[in-house]
């Protein structure tokens, strides 16, 4: 009987991902092992080829081979699909296709399975300054070390730990549930295979001792509050063998007594006299890298925003530069002398009319105009 095409058996499409073909093996196979389906014979066949199919398509020289020759391109007795009782059990598939879901990497160091190391996260304070340039700032994280006193075995100097007589040193111990058979760790070794019954009064019997870690952190220019740099292999070391974890840095950015940034803009304030204001002028504005001349037109306005234009800030995201804004605020002058505020009078009573206030001058009109609606 000629076989079923591979893709078709899975459910999958021709370019479906490494990822996508591991879940669709995953259902079927709970759904089809004959742990599942006792005395049937249908589902333990279609069983037999789901895994032939899932052996082939998840080896990249293998499918390759399939897909530029089909079935003729793959060596049949490297399929595994000569019987179910030749294939690997469901502690094997549970293993190898499941075992991830838990963190186990696979890998086994005497008997114990090997756990990959937890990820750690560290959160680095930043000046705005650093943010946009970019900086290579040294933290220190909190980690462990091989135990000195015992040399990692966790065991008393003089002493070693025995086989775990739980799971005999396998890590793990089969559970039955009606016809669903699964390991898990074993609880009384905890997965290590072996039991420390004389521990280590330096680590406790963990065989590992506290430490800490100084990393070189390089900040990429363009960093923003909730950027994560990842360090891989420097969180936690891994169990029996395991591979350690990654350090996460999240980025924090302190507030800027200037500047206040909106992705690749920057924002400040300008306060500027009321002289100026009127009569307009140049003032000098400070940016990240310098400072420049901001020309005030006359009669400018508070609330007025100038844009200068790539000086802001470059993402780490990518595109151009941003901008920096300014908005002007017009400064009402305090502690006047006598003299000064008998200037300000008079130069107020030559301002006649509405045509030197003409915001006011409507303010008043639409408040004449509200309450003349509200008459009934």
């Amino acid at each position: 009987m000629a076989k079923r095409d591979y893709y078709e058996l899975l459910e999958v499409s021709r370019n479906a991902t490494e990822a996508e073909i591991k879940k669709a093996y995953r259902r079927l196979a709970m759904k089809l092992h004959p742990d599942r389906n006792p005395g049937d014979k249908a589902a333990e066949e279609k069983f037999k080829e789901v895994k032939e199919a899932f052996e082939v398509l998840s080896d990249e020289r293998k499918r390759a081979a399939y897909d530029q020759f089909g079935h003729a391109g793959v060596d049949p007795s490297a399929a595994a699909g000569a019987g179910f009782g030749g294939a690997a059990g469901f502690s094997d598939i549970f293993d190898s296709v499941f075992g991830d879901i838990f963190g186990a990497t696979g890998a086994r160091r005497g008997g114990a399975r090997a756990y990959r190391g937890s990820d750690l996260q560290y959160d680095l304070e930043l000046t705005l300054e650093e943010a946009v340039f970019g900086a290579t700032v040294k933290i220190k994280t909190p980690t462990s070390k091989e135990c000195p006193a015992c040399k990692g075995s966790g065991a008393k100097a003089g002493s070693s730990p025995v086989t775990c007589d739980a799971c005999g040193g396998n890590g793990h111990i089969r559970m039955s549930q009606g016809f669903f058979s699964v390991q898990q760790t074993c609880p009384k070794c905890r997965g290590a295979g072996r039991i420390i019954r004389d521990p280590c009064m330096a680590c406790g019997g963990q065989g590992r001792v506290r430490d800490s870690k100084t990393h070189q952190v390089k900040v990429p220019p363009g960093v923003d509050n909730g950027d994560r740099i990842r360090l891989t292999g420097e969180g936690e070391p891994g169990e029996n063998g395991g591979p350690p974890g990654d350090l996460y840095v999240s980025i924090h950015v302190k507030d800027h007594p200037i500047f206040r940034r909106d992705g690749s803009d920057l924002y400040c304030e300008v306060p500027i006299t009321m002289v100026v204001a009127a009569l307009g002028g140049e003032l000098e504005v400070p940016t990240l890298d310098g400072r420049v001349m901001l020309k005030v037109p006359p009669e400018t306005q508070t609330g007025k925003v100038f844009r200068l234009r790539g000086k802001g800030v470059k993402s780490v995201r990518g595109g151009g530069v941003g901008d920096l804004l300014c908005r002007v605020a017009v400064e009402t002058p305090v502690n006047l002398t006598k003299r000064q505020k008998e200037l300000l009078q008079e130069f107020g009573n030559t301002l006649q009319g509405g045509e030197h206030s003409p915001r006011s001058s409507s303010w008043l009109d639409g408040v004449k105009k509200f309450f003349e609606d509200m008459k009934f």
